[in-house]
């Protein structure tokens, strides 16, 4: 029997490191230097997480959105103004970068790799998406910055994003037009050539953390248009865009307005009208998309870290109110339909970490010359757009599902719920919703790169370790992978069907991937006498491969038919 004394009735209050059993047991067997080096450091950070940074958060959520009051034009142009922040918030911000959020991989002595930072990430994420979101760009400004800029940028402007001394500056990704959302190739701002850089001239329609300090921004060159060579996103350069001047003076560019959103109301998202604001080149036409792209693959995997995050949040607030929550005579926990509720959500979560840290230790392996750069390259770019999907995908549901575990209580401000479930709806459309995901995945599998072959290999892997214990979740695993393989078979032999199939291929793939992961944990518990997390496995499999609908030669009749049945037209 579950005592009220063993669970928290909240996760407000509780160390959320400590209390994760499950990432820890993770890191152990798959960064355990690492986690030695930085196990102390993530424990503060648990702790902060889960009391002030909560605290703020729900305060800031609730009673202090950041303000922004455009100015009218004056004599000398658009008078810009100011975004106010709550000091709160501005304060656990800059903590968040003191303690390492972004900066830990760049310190002497460290080993570079980023698996402390996204960790961070995943708990930043239980308490309060609206740091960790801007916390990722400023990650990915810094990535970029770090491996591909030029010299003089990267020695100019790598310090004021990595510096731990709670003065960090903290960074955007500046993409999103208002004609083009993920069709960044459509991109219209312009730079002009100036004698000490590059003047942008144009409107940033999406802007999270709008109050960054440094930008990176596609814009398309002067003399570079949407025809001939240098078309389309061939002819976009990437540019760092500094809110302030050496001479302390604001940068060029000014808030049209703040969007008003669903969920991460803390977070400053803005309008940005750009009006000549100095730039510096990242890099040029030809490359410039490239190099935002990498950005944005950096915030993809900490897309996936925040969603499994948010799972984590969903599923202590769920196990705490039924475990202290009395209903005719005993807890709710005591009965049947909570416990299968409970069930499934642990196990999508487990699924989650696991899926959302193979993206990180891809991530780490690639950025520390472990994996081969191609092969590499391909695992993880395939991974993180199986993980951003599906880790989002189902943090959706499981908050979804917290919010009915409370009941009426669970859909009032005054509970964390409320909160978890408008913010974790961003994670389904930040860094590109789950169609893009699937471009991505067949660029991979059914394109020039060998990624089909990878994946297989991989899976392949995870089944052949399964021991006798595993049962029918082995044939289950052997059931998905071989039909992983007659779809992305039939893909390489008819290319042309891949964009009609391509989301029912992210979920048998990005399903079957998660299976195997936690069949590769609970092989390796099996043989350290616990036999936990092949329950888990056993249950995940046969719930959820169970269930796929195999990718089909011919044409759905109802799709053959969309324009008449979407538009209610007679079909003979």
């Amino acid at each position: 029997m579950i005592e009220p004394d063993e669970v928290p009735r909240t996760a407000r209050g509780t160390n959320l490191y400590i209390a994760d059993i499950n990432l820890q047991r993770l890191l152990e067997r798959r960064a355990p230097e690492e986690l030695q080096r930085h196990e102390d450091r993530l424990a503060d950070f648990g702790a902060w997480a889960g009391g002030p940074l909560d605290e703020q958060a729900e305060y800031t959520d609730r009673h202090a959105n950041p303000q922004h009051t455009p100015q009218p034009y004056g004599p000398n142009g658009h008078q810009g103004a100011p975004i106010v922040f709550n000091p709160r918030y501005v304060e656990c911000h800059a903590e968040a970068y003191a303690r390492g959020a972004v900066g830990l991989p760049y310190q002497k002595g460290t080993s570079g790799r980023h698996m402390a930072c996204f960790t961070m990430g995943y708990l930043l994420s239980q308490a309060d998406v609206s740091i960790h979101c801007p916390v990722t760009m400023t990650g990915a400004v810094a990535h970029v910055l770090n491996t591909v800029a030029p010299d003089d940028l990267r020695q100019r402007f790598l310090p004021d994003l990595t510096r731990m001394d709670g003065r960090a500056l903290s960074g955007g990704t500046w993409a999103t037009e208002l004609h083009g959302g993920s069709d960044v190739g459509a991109t219209t701002t312009r730079a002009v050539k100036t004698d000490d850089g590059w003047a942008l001239h144009g409107l940033k329609w999406f802007t999270s953390n709008a109050g960054s300090g440094l930008a990176l921004a596609t814009a398309r060159p002067e003399g570079s248009s949407n025809e001939g060579p240098l078309s389309g996103g061939r002819g976009l350069g990437c540019y760092l865009v500094p809110s302030h001047l050496e001479d302390g003076q604001p940068n060029a560019y000014s808030v049209r307005r703040l969007k008003e959103k669903v969920g991460t109301r803390g977070l400053a998202t803005a309008e940005l009208d750009l009006h000549g604001a100095t730039a510096f080149e990242v890099a040029g036409p030809g490359e410039g998309l490239k190099v935002m792209m990498a950005a944005l693959e950096y915030s993809r995997i900490h897309n996936a870290v925040a969603s499994a995050g948010l799972l984590r949040r969903a599923f202590v607030e769920s196990l705490g109110w039924s475990v202290h929550r009395p209903a005719f005579g005993q807890t709710v926990v005591h009965y049947p339909m909570v416990r299968d509720q409970l069930l499934d959500m642990q196990m999508e979560l487990e699924a989650a970490v696991a899926l959302s840290f193979e993206s990180v230790f891809a991530f780490d392996a690639l950025a520390t010359g472990d994996s081969d750069p191609d092969l590499g390259g391909d695992w993880l770019r395939l991974v993180t757009a199986l993980a951003k999907y599906r880790t989002a995908d189902q943090a959706v549901k499981a908050c979804r599902t917290a919010v009915e575990m409370v009941g009426g209580n669970g859909y009032t401000e005054e509970f964390p719920t409320a909160r978890l479930y408008r913010d974790c709806l961003v994670t389904a459309v930040w860094e590109g919703p789950a169609n893009i995901q699937a471009l991505e995945l067949l660029r991979l599998v059914a394109g020039k790169r060998p990624g089909d072959q990878i994946f297989l290999g991989r899976v392949g892997a995870a089944l052949s370790d399964l021991p006798p214990q595993a049962g029918d979740t082995a044939d289950l695993l052997e059931g998905a992978l071989e039909e992983c393989r007659a779809a992305l078979s039939h893909l390489r032999r008819n290319p042309d069907q891949a964009p009609r199939h391509g989301r029912r291929l992210l979920d048998l793939l990005s399903d079957t991937l998660a299976t195997a992961l936690l069949c590769e944990e609970a092989v390796a518990d099996l043989k350290l006498g616990d036999h936990r997390k092949m329950l888990v496995a056993n249950r995940f499999a046969a719930r959820v491969l169970a269930h796929h609908n195999p990718i089909a030669t011919e044409m759905e009749p109802a799709l053959a038919a969309f324009e008449d049945v979407i538009l209610y037209q007679p079909v003979e």
